[in-house]
């Protein structure tokens, strides 16, 4: 599941509870306080991403605390590979300059590039292109991908898209990235 959520000045979501689920948070405006069972405390701002993994069971609260500044966030739901695991979570930057130009591993099962952990046999990128600009990303067979496009316009392989686009693939090997104009997006790759 990946939900894009527009959370308005002291407004959130009160204590509630997740278990088995992998959940990966991605700040792109505003700052988001997380508070949690196991008396962690955080506020993540644009760059910073969250990984909760719920395990046996977590219990959690997001609010933006602001008066002023909107809130506007990423966050992905999915299922691990191991129920009832030790719940935890992590936060990591991922500032401008880690995904200006390139894809970023901000969440993986092995915590390549500096990734977080998450439970389940997936990568999530996040990148940012200029207006022009062009990468290549290439799936291994029987993978699949999705493209969330967060802002901006970017064509996958001649497709076009724009802020708010997702794009699932399946049957491609090789992905070419293309900024028709400044673009952020996350992009999974998937058993």
């Amino acid at each position: 599941m990946l939900n894009e959520d527009r959370i308005q000045p002291n407004r959130g979501f009160p204590e509630h509870g997740h278990e088995d689920m992998e959940i990966i948070t991605y700040v792109i405006e505003g700052a988001l306080t997380h508070r949690d069972s196991t008396s962690s405390v955080a506020t993540l701002e644009p760059g910073d991403v969250q990984v909760m993994s719920a395990g046996r069971g977590i219990r959690h609260s997001e609010f933006n605390e602001s008066r002023e500044r909107e809130l506007h966030l990423i966050q992905i739901w999915i299922e691990p590979a191991e129920l009832g695991a030790q719940p935890r979570h992590a936060e990591a930057r991922f500032d401008d300059g880690a995904r200006r130009g390139r894809l970023q591993a901000i969440a993986s099962n092995d915590g390549r590039d500096g990734s977080l952990p998450i439970g389940q046999d997936a990568v999530v990128h996040a990148s940012v292109l200029d207006r022009g600009q062009s990468i290549e990303y290439e799936l291994e067979p029987g993978r699949h991908g999705w493209l969330q496009l967060v802002r901006g316009a970017l064509s996958v392989n001649s497709e076009a898209l724009v802020t708010g686009d997702g794009a699932a693939i399946s049957g491609e090997r090789r992905l070419q990235l293309r900024a028709t104009e400044e673009a952020e997006f996350l992009l999974f790759d998937l058993a």
